[in-house]
């Protein structure tokens, strides 16, 4: 009876201070007396500190520190190699988010049998397929090897109990958020289960020097499902990003604390698997004998890496009242901006009461500034029915007052440009050093930069009902 009381005693109460009802649990308002306000603790238990223990390892100067440790091991894909500064840090737990069929399931395979070699084995479980759906997988892709293992599991415990069997440097989660824990209450999947389960792997991984690819799954809007916890506790943040009717998919660097997350890498999902690029932007070009209205080049920065891009614009008649503004693989906020900057700075009245279509081309996503010169001058292109010179790009911010605005990167912009047999530029002004024998026009505004139209091609624009052009 005494330890009992003892221990009601210490477990912290709440005491009205006005009429001295006591409950269990923190109240705003007095079920006795009616008083707000007036519940507050009593009784709580004496604050407890943690006493020092046994180290378990010395610390020492940090020049005596083996870095060596800490070296990367190439994973075979040399486009995620880039992404991750190098490749795989044993230890290392790296988290892959990315939607619904975009060909996560597909890159890992691929880098879990490029990987595995006598004396790197790989283990690859998979929470939500069987092992002969994997299996299937494979063949398709040409990922067999003798030591790569798989598993189907769902439990963490078996998947532990796999580690001690298999002794794999590098481990393959298919996904963090199938498998769960008994000893945890909650539905696979839930924030309890995702950090016991996150939590055991990554202690895993760095009591054994193994590296570990985590697949997590991804909200509506894009971010990784789970606790936020879960970005914390790793080392790296991979988002795997793409349209799924496009060929093109982007790695892109979230979180790296083993390199820059500047770096983004270029895939290619097809038929027989997924392949990386290493010069992408022919995916982002039409080729053409003659140039055609409508159609402008710019080079977008996708991290450090530059990529030629193509905008097309089209402008019809509209046939009711509230014209169409259709944009794909461009911000539309961004298009209205341009339309504007064109009919009050550029004097372009027609484009109004006309339906445009903007788009890129490929499945790019363009959505920096720098790309605002070239969706300006496919639509003023297309506007008046008048191409573009041929091997032009153009590069620049356009701001509300007409003003051409200076751009990160231009150099290199200008570079990749010229490499691909790009002769003219539109850029702003202090461009920089500029390759040899590329033709670089620097403009101050819109109206500069219009000038660009042929004038014996331009066809005028069609007159408004009070007769502007």
């Amino acid at each position: 009876m005494a330890a009992r009381t003892k221990s009601t005693k210490d477990r912290p109460s709440y005491r009205c201070t006005e009429c001295g009802w006591q409950t269990a649990k923190w109240l705003g308002r007095c079920p006795e007396c009616q008083a707000w306000g007036t519940v507050e603790e009593y009784g709580a238990p004496a604050v407890r500190t943690t006493a020092p223990g046994r180290v378990t390892t010395s610390a020492v100067p940090i020049g005596q520190v083996d870095g060596r440790q800490a070296t990367a091991r190439s994973t075979g894909v040399p486009e995620l190699d880039r992404v991750l500064g190098g490749g795989l840090v044993p230890g290392a737990v790296v988290l892959v988010a990315g939607e619904p069929g975009v060909g996560k399931s597909t890159l890992l395979l691929d880098v879990a049998a490029k990987s595995a070699s006598d004396e790197h084995r790989t283990l690859y479980v998979t929470g939500e397929e069987s092992a002969s759906q994997v299996r299937l997988r494979a063949d398709r892709i040409g990922a067999i090897d003798d030591h790569l293992y798989l598993a189907a599991e769902t439990d963490l415990a078996s998947v532990l109990g796999h580690l001690d069997a298999v002794k794999p440097s590098l481990l393959i989660l298919d996904s963090v958020q199938t498998v769960a824990s008994p000893e945890i209450d909650g539905a696979p999947g839930g924030m309890a289960q995702v950090r016991e389960v996150a939590g055991a792997l990554i202690r895993a991984s760095k009591e054994r020097g193994m590296s570990t690819l985590l697949v997590g799954h991804v909200t509506k809007d894009g971010a990784i499902a789970g606790p936020r916890l879960l970005e914390h506790l790793v080392d790296v943040v991979l988002h795997f990003e793409g349209d799924r009717h496009a060929r093109l998919r982007l790695v892109r660097g979230v979180k790296n604390r083993y390199g820059t997350t500047d770096e983004v890498g270029c895939f290619e999902l097809h038929d027989e698997g997924i392949t990386g690029l290493a010069d992408p932007s022919g995916l982002f070009l039409t080729r053409r004998a003659e140039p055609v209205p409508g159609t402008c080049l710019t080079v977008t920065l996708e991290g450090r890496r530059p990529l030629v891009a193509e905008v097309q614009a089209l402008t019809v008649d509209s046939q009711i009242p509230s014209p169409r503004r259709t944009t794909s693989g461009l911000e539309t906020s961004r298009v209205s901006m341009m339309l504007a900057v064109l009919e009050q700075r550029g004097r372009i009245s027609a484009l109004g009461k006309r339906d445009i279509y903007s788009a890129t081309v490929g499945g790019v996503r363009l959505s920096e500034p720098a790309a605002d010169l070239a969706v300006a001058l496919a639509l003023a292109s297309a506007a008046s029915d008048t191409p573009l010179p041929k091997n032009l790009v153009a590069i620049g911010e356009v701001g509300l007052a007409g003003e051409v605005r200076r751009v990160t990167g231009v150099q290199r912009r200008l570079a990749e440009a010229h490499r691909l047999g790009f002769t003219h530029a539109l850029v702003p002004g202090d461009p920089g050093k500029v390759p040899l024998g590329m033709k670089v026009l620097e403009v101050a505004d819109i109206g500069d930069a219009l000038r660009v139209l042929p004038r014996s091609r331009r066809r005028e624009a069609p007159r408004d009902e009070e007769g502007r052009r």
